[in-house]
């Protein structure tokens, strides 16, 4: 029988991502009406020259919500929806995923030790569900070690949700700073995108909560099969 706390924690933390993602679509529909007569391509490109960064290449990759700064190849991939879009929803992920080429020119620390933690957690990912429920099945007989390891291996995953949100704040905070030095956007729109990237940044803070709560279910569990 599943363990009424933990349907009330993820089901907790499925309300609440549910809310966050769904003012996160209503949000960038109601900013993909605003037009700004530049595309989010020609932002990211503005952007980046801007800091003086030549080396970095702006893609266009299909799907919705797909864009992301990959450090490996150099890349700022832009979802089509973003690449073409003229829009304050697009010029404000554009700028956003700029934020994460910057940091990683400048050599932002916590940037630098979540891409150090993608390998671990990328492992561990993988391993950590089946882990979980072994131990938690040999937790009722009193062997709490392959609990253990799996708490372990959560506790990886956690640390990277962790550590992603001052990426993605400060990522925002270098894009909206950006774009009001700039003038890219006008005033009332300079709102809209700082709204927009807030709720984008929500999806985050959700994530490592619910992760954080999931992690010390883990813990009490173990703490109590040791007793």
């Amino acid at each position: 029988m599943m363990d009424p706390f933990y349907l009330i924690l993820i089901g907790g933390a499925m309300l609440a991502s549910w809310l966050v993602s769904n003012t996160l679509r209503r949000r960038f529909a109601e900013y993909s009406q605003s037009q700004t007569g530049v595309t989010g391509a020609q932002i990211a490109e503005r952007m980046l020259r801007a800091f003086g960064i030549n080396d970095v290449r702006i893609v266009s990759v299909p799907g919705q919500l797909t864009d992301h700064y990959d450090p490996l190849k150099k890349t700022v991939n832009l979802s089509q929806d973003v690449y073409y879009g003229a829009n304050v929803a697009a010029a404000a992920v554009a700028a956003h995923e700029c934020g994460h080429a910057v940091q990683h020119a400048q050599a932002y620390a916590a940037l630098r030790l979540r891409s150090a933690l993608v390998p671990m957690v990328s492992i561990a990912s993988r391993m950590v569900q089946i882990v979980l429920l072994i131990g938690l099945i040999l937790a009722a007989s009193g062997s709490v070690i392959v609990l253990g390891i799996g708490i372990v291996l959560f506790a990886m995953t956690t640390l990277f949700s962790v550590v992603t949100l001052p990426v993605e704040f400060d990522a925002s905070r270098r894009a909206l700073a950006w774009l009001g030095q700039s003038q890219a956007l006008g005033g009332l729109d300079q709102r809209k995108a700082k709204n927009a990237l807030f709720w984008a940044a929500m999806t985050y803070v959700v994530a490592a909560l619910a992760s954080l709560g999931q992690l010390l279910y883990y813990v009490f569990r173990f703490m109590n099969a040791r007793r």
